[in-house]
């Protein structure tokens, strides 16, 4: 299956063996199966919130492939947290020309407490 890379390997004949990042003419992936993550109990314990902003590669399957923390400040926990939450995840397949392709998209997974 073909994956590719913002779409501009339609434009300018790039590989077409790269992921398509969602935005702009790319509809955002439907997911059709969201698991919550399992808030760290030493956070909770702590008080502690946190938003974890992941890049999270779907194969064309709708299956995330990779993940990869994009906040630089946010704890190590709750980024494993939200990187097992979203291995989970699973989306509709995004199609190109009626053909499933991998993209890549960007995810908030936030932890708060209840107030």
């Amino acid at each position: 299956m073909k994956t590719i890379l913002l779409g501009l390997v339609l434009t300018l004949g790039l590989s077409a063996q790269a992921p398509m990042r969602i935005g702009g003419n790319v509809m955002q992936a439907s997911l059709l199966k969201k698991v919550a993550p399992a808030y760290p109990s030493e956070m909770k314990a702590q008080g502690l919130e946190a938003a974890v902003v992941l890049e999270v590669r779907i194969s064309a399957e709708g299956v995330p492939e990779s993940i990869n923390v994009q906040s630089a400040d946010v704890n190590k926990v709750f980024s494993g947290a939200a990187i097992d939450a979203v291995k989970e995840w699973r989306y509709k397949p995004v199609l190109l020309n009626g053909q499933p392709v991998a993209v890549i998209t960007t995810v908030t997974v936030n932890f708060t407490l209840a107030r």
